[in-house]
């Protein structure tokens, strides 16, 4: 998962992305409202942490105009303000949820999770797909009924695969579910860690569309139909 995380306090801000690395999520931090939108439109991201309290524009304001220009991710609000009114400012505004300073950072993962599974159209964290089964949240993966040990980086690789069934991925988009703004990146990087994750999951997992990028495939080696 991909997250973009606009706030301005540099201490909350290291520790959000601190937790969210550490369960596996690679976490770009912005800390205004103009570098937010800067951001958005260099790269793709899965779900936005959004403060309020932003030092050159209202984080309302920016959610507004996000959604006004088209903007789908969902947006989580992450704010002192605490009235009812405010919460549904936020709301009517386009945010997707609504989460109170101070916060616990496994609650903060556990809301990220769940946007996008709701984006996904999911009703639990589990997603299954033929013969796999992978879990955002433990980061636990199954082929077969047997666990299979991936990396951050192929578990990034595997998830946006998972949450985007159908779509052909280019090699940039992939780039961004795994990496981060300010990580060193081998010219043949994807292409490794797709190799690993088709010698682990199986050569199909991976499907390449020639000039196009990739796709996911199936989990147990066989070619699609």
């Amino acid at each position: 998962m991909h997250v973009l995380v606009c706030e301005d306090d540099e201490l909350i801000a290291s520790g959000i992305v601190a937790g969210l690395t550490a369960q596996g999520l690679t976490v770009e931090h912005v800390g205004t409202a103009s570098k937010a939108k800067a951001m958005l439109k260099a790269a793709v991201f899965d779900v936005m942490v959004l403060d309020l309290g932003l030092p050159d524009e209202d984080g309302l304001k920016l959610l507004q105009q996000l959604r006004q220009q088209g903007f789908e991710l969902p947006v989580l609000v992450l704010t002192a303000r605490d009235s009812v009114t405010d919460r549904v400012d936020g709301l009517q505004a386009g945010a997707d949820d609504y989460l109170l300073k101070p916060f616990d950072l496994r609650e903060l993962a556990a809301r990220l999770h769940t946007l996008l599974r709701r984006v996904a159209g999911r009703s639990v964290n589990l997603i299954e797909h033929g013969q796999l089964s992978y879990d955002p949240s433990s980061r636990i993966t199954l082929l077969a009924g047997q666990p299979v040990d991936l990396s951050r980086r192929e578990q990034a690789l595997l998830q946006a695969l998972l949450h985007n069934r159908g779509r052909v991925l280019s090699a940039e988009q992939l780039k961004d579910s795994i990496y981060g703004f300010g990580d060193e990146l081998e010219s043949n990087a994807l292409n490794v860690h797709i190799h690993h994750l088709r010698s682990k999951l199986g050569k199909g997992i991976v499907e390449t569309v020639r000039g196009l990028g990739y796709r996911l495939g199936t989990a147990d080696g066989a070619e699609q139909p």
